[in-house]
């Protein structure tokens, strides 16, 4: 049960008398909500004793220059009580998780991570899978990104050949497909192998999965040598091949010693003489190290290492799948933290700080890979802050920090796509991105395209929903900039600073000439130009975000048109044909037979619609 209070409504309206405030407060956990002025939360903060900690931001002489200023903004507090110091701290990352608050640390919520699945069919399917968990399957992981995963999977498929292919495509199968030619799947859709055969391989992959390689080696050598007793030589020899891979993969792995340990490893670097941070991510799952991942949070000036590793730990494993081992390079308090952690996976979850052995190992490789991610990051910075100083030098625009950028694409006019690309304080926000499908327009027009894109942009500005960027740029010429200019004058907006990017003699690289109305002549800027660069990569970016729309949107309307077309397949045959092949690149690769054996499609119809795919 908690118990929420605030200040009267009346008291935002002047001076927040902090000591008439905290006297209500109770000495029980909770959470505590900062806000301003405008009412947004600015802090989300967690106490065991809300009258202690509330009042602490009001008595202590020796505040950060962040929390001064944080403590300045204040016009009223809300608070709720909780049970426990576990419900509070639940409940604080959910609220920051959801606000945002500016004055918090906080941490980039990415998307959840992939892992490998082994599906429970009789002949289980392996995959890379990303999203909720399903108890009926059996997943590895989870890996840091989804190159990690597509690797094992390929490894997989070389040593054990399991099957990665959908249901769809598995049950409809008359022969074997490619990958039983390349040795990478032993074909179980046509019986090219026994179902006990096959569920061995699942069966080994699951334990090379969890980190037991020399497991998996003794009992394919142990079959090999019956294989050969038995004269199967060349079953022998498959097996034979698969130990050769396996030692070679043993030998690249970081360790592998029949413990079978799953743990994450948490460590924090800071940069010298800067206020820069960094948490690297370091994931071990059956005993073997399969990578890292960085994160730089948000409004840490002034915390103390410890605060930080806390509010990552939070922040990154309350409702999600934790390991029962995380390492850390900082002493925190952690009982809090277990005990939920605890609660929420169902095993028990260790928090361990200076750990020995092995595990030291990891959590060293871990601080290396922080410092390393910093020192890149820093680079990356001066050089992004080297390209935006020399283009506010050449434009004449100290203030120039946020730039958005338009580009069209299309196939003669087919499945057109305007892209707008967002570049501020020294990076690509690409969270901010957006697309438009461009219809009303005749195909193949690009200054209709650019006209339209840029007052669906901008048309939020009038009614004060945005704000319009410091600079706008423009993929193309005079006619493209010409007619971006009509629509931001058709919506009143008189102030934009345009300028058309066009390609110079060859579409080369480093020719590019800017047209503006701020010049009275195109400019031509040298090819080594740091503000070129800026330019040319702001650019570069909208061309592929508008590429791979424009490619998204073009092969969506040629799988459904290609059917479409051809008279006597209609909307349920359509439908048939797609869930039995898996999609148009199945109905692509069948052959008559199999086209025939579809719901409702004849012989001659399934010559017919081979006639025209082909």
């Amino acid at each position: 049960m908690v118990q929420t209070n605030s200040t009267d409504s009346h008291q935002t309206e002047k001076a927040f008398d902090a000591k008439d405030f905290c006297v209500n407060l109770p000495h029980q956990p909770g959470v505590y909500r900062m806000i301003n002025t405008q009412g947004e939360v600015i802090y989300v903060g967690k106490a065991v004793n809300l009258k202690k900690r509330v009042s602490s931001y009001f008595q202590k002489t020796n505040l950060g220059p962040r929390i001064q200023m944080m403590v300045s903004q204040i016009t009223n507090i809300e608070t709720t009580a909780t049970r426990s110091e576990a419900e509070a701290l639940l409940l604080e990352n959910n609220l920051i998780k959801s606000l945002k608050p500016r004055y918090n640390i906080l941490f980039r919520d990415d998307k959840s991570y992939p892992y490998v699945i082994l599906t429970k069919h009789s002949f289980p399917r392996l995959g890379f899978y990303r999203g909720v968990l399903d108890k009926t399957h059996r997943y590895f992981g989870p890996f840091p990104n989804a190159g990690i995963v597509r690797e094992s999977i390929q490894l997989m498929q070389k040593v054990f050949r399991l099957r990665t292919c959908e249901d769809s495509v598995y049950s409809n199968r008359a022969r074997p497909c490619l990958l039983f030619q390349i040795k990478r799947c032993s074909a179980p859709c046509v019986g090219e192998i026994s179902t006990q055969e096959y569920l061995t391989d699942v069966k080994n992959a699951e334990l090379f999965l969890q980190g037991k390689q020399s497991e998996v080696i003794a009992e394919i050598s142990h079959k090999m040598e019956q294989a050969a007793q038995r004269m199967e030589y060349e079953k022998a020899a498959v097996l034979r091949d698969q130990i050769q891979a396996l030692r070679r993969i043993r030998e690249k792995q970081f360790v592998d010693r029949g413990k079978a340990l799953d743990a994450d490893v948490v460590a924090l670097a800071t940069m010298e003489n800067t206020r820069k941070v960094c948490v690297n991510l370091a994931m071990v799952r059956g005993g073997r190290h399969l990578g890292d991942k960085s994160f730089f949070p948000q409004n840490a000036d002034d915390c103390d290492s410890a605060t930080i590793i806390e509010a990552f730990l939070a922040q990154h494993y309350l409702n999600r799948n934790v390991p029962s081992l995380i390492i850390v390079s900082e002493k925190i308090e952690r009982e809090t933290l277990e005990t939920l952690l605890t609660e929420q996976c169902g095993h028990k979850i260790t928090l361990q700080f200076n750990p020995i052995g092995e595990k030291r190992i990891w959590l060293e490789m871990a601080l290396e890979n922080a410092q390393l991610a910093l020192k890149q990051m820093n680079a990356r910075h001066a050089s992004q802050e080297k390209r935006l100083l020399a283009l506010q030098d050449v434009l004449q625009m100290p203030g120039l920090h946020r730039i958005e950028c338009f580009d069209i694409s299309h196939t003669m006019g087919e499945a057109t796509v305007a892209s707008c690309v967002v570049y501020n304080n020294f990076a690509m926000r690409n969270q901010e991105y957006r697309r438009y499908n461009i219809t009303n327009i005749t195909p193949g027009d690009d200054y209709a395209a650019m006209r339209e894109a840029l007052f669906r942009r901008y048309q939020k500005i009038v009614s004060g929903e945005s704000e319009l960027p410091d600079l706008i740029l423009i993929d193309g010429g005079k006619g493209q900039l010409t007619a971006s200019q009509d629509a931001l004058h058709e919506l009143g907006i008189n102030d934009a600073v345009l300028i058309g990017v066009a390609k110079g003699e060859g579409r080369k690289p480093g020719l590019e000439q800017l047209i503006s109305p701020l010049f009275d002549a195109p400019l031509h800027l040298p090819s080594e130009h740091p503000a070129l660069h800026l330019i040319q990569q702001i650019r570069d970016e909208a061309h592929r975000f508008a590429i791979q729309g424009h490619r998204n949107k073009r092969g969506k309307a040629r799988t459904s048109s290609s059917l479409q077309d051809i008279s006597g397949v209609g909307a349920k045959r359509r439908q048939n044909l797609l869930s039995r092949f898996g999609g148009l690149k199945g109905i692509l690769t069948a052959s008559i037979e199999e086209l025939q054996q579809t719901e409702g499609i004849s012989r001659t119809l399934a010559e017919k619609i081979y006639r025209e795919l082909h």
